[in-house]
């Protein structure tokens, strides 16, 4: 599942969202992957939906380190 919504980000812990953006990353590799060879996602929302929730991650973590720190 590549989207992941804001409430979800915030009820994670750190560790979590570490874990779910590296999962992200990967899924976005192979969809990259998939649509470099000429194939048609299985999603066609997928690519960008992946790409909003690694952007919604690393805005969050982002900030929450900017508070603690």
């Amino acid at each position: 599942m590549s989207y992941v919504s804001n409430r979800e980000i915030a009820a994670m812990s750190a560790e979590a969202r570490e874990a779910r953006l590296l999962e992200l990353q990967e899924e976005l590799l192979q969809l990259r992957a998939e649509k470099s060879l000429g194939g048609t996602p299985a999603s066609i929302g997928a690519y960008k939906a992946t790409r909003r929730s690694i952007a919604r991650l690393k805005t969050h973590m982002k900030n929450n380190c900017q508070q603690k720190c």
